[in-house]
């Protein structure tokens, strides 16, 4: 299973290509199973790391691990004008090694998060799955906050949206304000099935089992997303304009930089690792 001269990496089944940190392509026997939205920005194809934090803050202030941080202009915004999916850098060193792609941030602290920090997202891929490991490390003298996610935008190519099959575990279901933000009780869910049709999901989600399984079904072809260590919260994304659904593994639910809510911390020196496979059955 070596690495493409190219720099793709290959399966018997798959098919993994890079734009420098960024995985752009996934294709099983030929068709791209990644999808992206229309529009120009951040986070809006192939499986984007959302980092320092994943989907939104509540105003472009927050306070952790006793640090009170004013997020700067220039870091992405939704239409509403509020911080979403963390800071763009170009600083990332990418490397390749036999099936393994490597993409590591070095003492990664900046305005919008100043915590002295190193990640390294590391992607293998193994027959008919892709695992994404991201391990985050303290490196500075102080507490580091951890939130980041990922966003893959899966697609079930040959088939309208109407007729994909959605799967998704059971977990607590977050209440969110009109910002998208959590707020109030989180509610238990039983796991559930159902086609999509022309449904619309922006749901945030906690309380996600280790190697929970959320999945997108369609003709011949079924793709699983496993949270398989280190991704307690989720957030589902499914837009009824677009063929695209998105099963978003998050350490910590949306806004978390500013509530607290499950935010690890980091000591200094200590590590994060958490892990999710994408696999096409």
């Amino acid at each position: 299973m070596p690495l493409l001269l190219d720099g793709a990496l290959r399966s018997a089944e798959l098919e993994a290509r890079f734009d420098g940190a960024l995985l752009v392509s996934l294709r099983h026997r030929g068709d791209e199973l990644l999808a992206g939205l229309p529009r120009r920005g951040h986070a809006t194809r192939g499986v984007p790391l959302l980092h320092p934090w994943a989907n939104r803050l509540a105003a472009p202030e927050y306070r952790a691990a006793g640090r009170a941080v004013v997020v700067p202009d220039g870091t992405p915004r939704d239409d509403r004008g509020l911080p979403i999916h963390g800071v763009v850098r170009d600083d990332w060193e990418v490397s390749a090694d036999g099936a393994t792609h490597r993409a590591t941030l070095r003492e990664g602290a900046h305005p919008a998060f100043p915590f002295p920090h190193a990640v390294e997202v590391r992607t293998t891929l193994h027959g008919p799955a892709l695992t994404i490991t991201t391990t985050m490390v303290a490196t500075g003298e102080d507490a580091v906050p951890v939130a980041f996610g990922f966003h893959p935008y899966l697609r079930i190519p040959g088939l309208p949206r109407e007729r994909w099959l959605v799967e998704l575990p059971a977990m607590d279901h977050l209440a969110l304000d009109r910002d998208q933000i959590p707020a109030g009780a989180a509610r238990r869910v039983p796991s559930r099935t159902g086609l999509l049709r022309a449904h619309a999901f922006d749901d945030g989600f906690a309380g996600v089992a280790p190697g929970a399984t959320f999945a997108v079904q369609g003709g011949d072809r079924r793709i699983e997303v496993s949270f398989d260590a280190g991704f307690p919260c989720a957030q589902v994304f499914a837009p009824p304009e677009h063929d695209l659904v998105c099963f978003e593994p998050m350490v910590a639910p949306a806004n978390a930089l500013r509530s607290g809510d499950r935010l690890p911390l980091l000591a200094p020196g200590d590590t994060y690792t958490a892990r999710f496979a994408v696999a096409v059955r």
